[in-house]
C-alpha cells in the first residue's frame, strides 16, 4: 500500500466521515455493506466496513415485499435508528425511499429526518440529472449525500424489471452525465449498479468522487452488497453480481430443525439448561399442599 493510500484510510478509532470517504478516490478500495437493525449493524461494523447503508432493500429482505417501492419513511427511520445503535465506526447512510424526495422541500425535510430521528450521518438517493436540485439542496442544508445511478430499483417499473443499464453507447453517455450531475450537485460518492464494466470504468474516470460498485465490475473505487445476499439469508433470487460468502440461511434452518426435534423428543432442555433448588428448599417445596382448581 502506498503512503498516499495509507493517509486516505479512515481511522477505526473514531467514526468514519463523508469527507474521508470522498478523499479515498483512487485510493484504498472502499468497503460497504447494507444492514437493517442493531445486530446486523454491529456485525458489519465489527467486520471493518467503511460504510453501512440502511438500504431500502429492507422492503424485500426484511419486510417481504416484491420490490423496494412499498417501504415508508417511517419504516426506514425506524430501521436506521436501530442500526445506528450497532454502528460505532462506519459511516451510516440512510436510503431515502420511493417518493420521499420528489420535490426539493420534501427531499430536505426527509433527509433531515434521517439525521435527527434515524441518527444517520448521510443519506442516499437514486437518480442523476433529474434529482440534482434535490441533492444540492440537501447538501446545502449540511447533510452529506451519496448518489446512485445505473439500475435504480425505485424505477424498476419504468425499466420493466431489474435489468442491467447502460448497455449502449447512448445509454452509457447518459449515465456519465447523471454521475457528473450528482458530483456537481455536491454528492461525496455515487453508487453504480448493474452496468457494464466498461461503462463503470468510464464513469469512474469521469468523476472526481468515489464510485461504489454493485454489479459494475472491479474498476470502481469501492463495492457494496446486500447483507442477506452475502450471507445466504435470502433465497428468493440471487443477482449474478453477488458472491455468497456463507450459507447461513441453510445453516439456520438445520439448526432450528434440530431444536424442534430435541424438544419433541425431550432432549431439550437438559441438565445444563435447567435451574435446580438446593436440597433443603426442595424438601420445603414438597411439603406445600396445592389444591387444584376445578
Amino acid at each position: 500500500m502506498s503512503t498516499t493510500q495509507k493517509s486516505q484510510t479512515p481511522s477505526k478509532a473514531r467514526p468514519v466521515t463523508a469527507p474521508e470517504i470522498q478523499a479515498r478516490k483512487n485510493g484504498q478500495k472502499i468497503t460497504c455493506m447494507t444492514a437493517y437493525d442493531y445486530s446486523s449493524g454491529m456485525i458489519v461494523d465489527q467486520a471493518g466496513m467503511d460504510v453501512v447503508l440502511v438500504g431500502d432493500s429492507l422492503a424485500m429482505v426484511i419486510l417481504g415485499h416484491e420490490d423496494t417501492l412499498s417501504v415508508t419513511m417511517d419504516e426506514m427511520i425506524h430501521h436506521t435508528r436501530a442500526t445506528s445503535r450497532g454502528v460505532k465506526h462506519a459511516l451510516l447512510v440512510g436510503d431515502m425511499p420511493f417518493m420521499s424526495y420528489t420535490t426539493v422541500d420534501k427531499a430536505v425535510d426527509n433527509a433531515g429526518r434521517f439525521i435527527s430521528e434515524g441518527r444517520a450521518k448521510a443519506v442516499k438517493l437514486e437518480g442523476g440529472v433529474s434529482v440534482a436540485p434535490q441533492i444540492k439542496a440537501i447538501v446545502d442544508a449540511g447533510i452529506p449525500v451519496m448518489g446512485h445511478v445505473g439500475l435504480t430499483p425505485q424505477h424498476v417499473a419504468r425499466f420493466g424489471g431489474f435489468k442491467a443499464q447502460g448497455k449502449s453507447a447512448e445509454a452509457a453517455r447518459a449515465l456519465v452525465e447523471d454521475a457528473q450531475a450528482v458530483e456537481e450537485a455536491g454528492a461525496f460518492a455515487v453508487v453504480l449498479e448493474a452496468i457494464p464494466v466498461e461503462v463503470a470504468e468510464l464513469i469512474t474516470k469521469a468523476v472526481n468522487i468515489p464510485t461504489i460498485g454493485i454489479g459494475a465490475g472491479n474498476v470502481t473505487d469501492g463495492q457494496i452488497l446486500v447483507y442477506h445476499d452475502v450471507l445466504g439469508l435470502f433465497d428468493r433470487f440471487t443477482p449474478k453480481f453477488v458472491r455468497q460468502y456463507a450459507e447461513l440461511g441453510k445453516t439456520s434452518t438445520e439448526a432450528l430443525s434440530t431444536y424442534c426435534t430435541n424438544v419433541q423428543q425431550g432432549h431439550f432442555p437438559g441438565d445444563k439448561n435447567t435451574i435446580y433448588m438446593s436440597d433443603d428448599q426442595v424438601g420445603q417445596i414438597r411439603k406445600i399442599k396445592i389444591k387444584k382448581k376445578k
